[in-house]
């Protein structure tokens, strides 16, 4: 094991407390840390590392940045490998012991789409004709994370590196856990070379769920959207007042904000198990299982049938159920909560939800602003 410092999740605004980890390294690079479950690596040149591996401590250097002096921003770009490396591997093995094996090999590449400068993240497979993409991008998945652009000032003044945030990391983790599990997109049914990259809700949504979890807190992106309010669906909070009477949907919906709904549904329901007496971690096991049954299902309809019915809240309800039928009440209930309910496609469940939300059966779709 490699003694390395990262940020652990603190419960306060921020990226986090600075804290000493072990990480499993198999091999250091100039530029990159080889685990045995993904590699990380910062693609904007230069030498980060000696090659040793037995201490891998670096100052976050307040996020670095095009301000900072060289060899400052260096220790950033450092300590934003070895952060990323820490908890893509605390992601992918929580993953692979719930669900009693591992995800393929991630790629995870810092640094991207830099020109101009990029603050996001995001996950990618393969496409013809990707001339966002300077690289071929491997079969099994890579994330991209950008070099940031912005200047937080929570609590006090931070370059905003994505690998210096643990909660955009685990979210990019999410979708290579929903890629090899419930195949949102059925790109296991498309060309190696021609799969989809466009996110659903369902992706989106269970990607935030994951991030939930393994941050502990809700408010996921309370740190970098600090400035948005809880009420606003851009904050994506995983709060109750988020249903299906704000569901969208649609080609010009956009997906995270749709996704809101399902990860604060996931987290509804966890909370209810907790509250009922059970592990919270029964919950994380049936959430996992039932991508990965609702992955297994055999596709015997019209492709586009098919992926039309994978986008569905209720499809991926009625196979966690499956997964842990004691549960079953518990997770029903809060869903319902949210104006989720087994056997009705997303539309009919929004229909449903804005029809009792016009009598007087929760707020008015209308009173809460939407993000695209």
């Amino acid at each position: 094991m490699t003694v390395a410092s990262v940020y652990l999740p603190d419960g306060r605004p921020g990226p986090g407390r600075l804290s000493e980890v072990d990480v499993e390294v198999l091999g250091v690079g100039p530029a990159e840390l080889v685990l045995p479950e993904a590699t990380i690596r910062d693609e904007r040149g230069g030498p980060l590392f000696d090659g040793t591996r037995r201490v891998l401590a670096f100052e976050p250097a307040s996020g670095g940045g095009p301000l900072a002096p060289v060899a400052v921003d260096l220790r950033a770009r450092a300590f934003g490998v070895v952060n990323t490396a820490f908890h893509v591997q605390r992601a992918l093995r929580f993953a692979a012991g719930l669900l009693g094996r591992p995800l393929p090999r991630l790629l995870v590449r810092i640094g991207m789409h830099d020109q101009p400068r990029w603050g996001g993240g995001h996950y990618r497979l393969p496409r013809p004709g990707d001339e966002e993409e300077p690289a071929p991008v491997q079969t099994s998945g890579e994330v991209h994370l950008g070099g940031g652009r912005a200047f937080l000032t929570t609590p006090s003044r931070y370059f905003h590196a994505p690998a210096h945030n643990n909660a955009i990391i685990y979210h990019e983790v999410g979708h290579h856990l929903c890629r090899h599990t419930a195949d949102f997109r059925l790109n296991r049914l498309r060309n190696a070379q021609g799969q989809a990259n466009t996110k659903v809700a369902l992706d989106e949504g269970t990607a935030d769920a994951v991030t939930a979890i393994l941050l502990g807190t809700p408010d996921i992106y309370g740190w970098h959207r600090r400035h948005i309010p809880v009420s606003d669906q851009r904050r994506r909070m995983l709060d109750a007042r988020w249903t299906m009477a704000h569901f969208r949907g649609g080609r010009e919906a956009d997906p995270h904000a749709d996704g809101t709904v399902w990860a604060s549904a996931c987290w509804s329901a966890r909370r209810r198990v907790a509250a009922a007496g059970a592990d919270q971690a029964r919950f994380d096991a049936l959430l996992l299982r039932g991508l990965d049954l609702a992955g297994q299902d055999d596709v015997v309809d019209p492709f586009a049938d098919a992926l039309r019915r994978r986008r569905h809240f209720s499809r991926l309800l009625a196979a966690m159920t499956r997964v842990d039928p004691d549960l079953a009440p518990e997770v029903l209930g809060a869903m319902a909560e949210h104006g989720i309910h087994p056997g009705a496609s997303n539309a009919e469940l929004s229909e449903s939800a804005r029809a009792g939300a016009r009598v007087g059966w929760g707020r008015s779709a209308a009173a809460v602003p939407h993000s695209r």
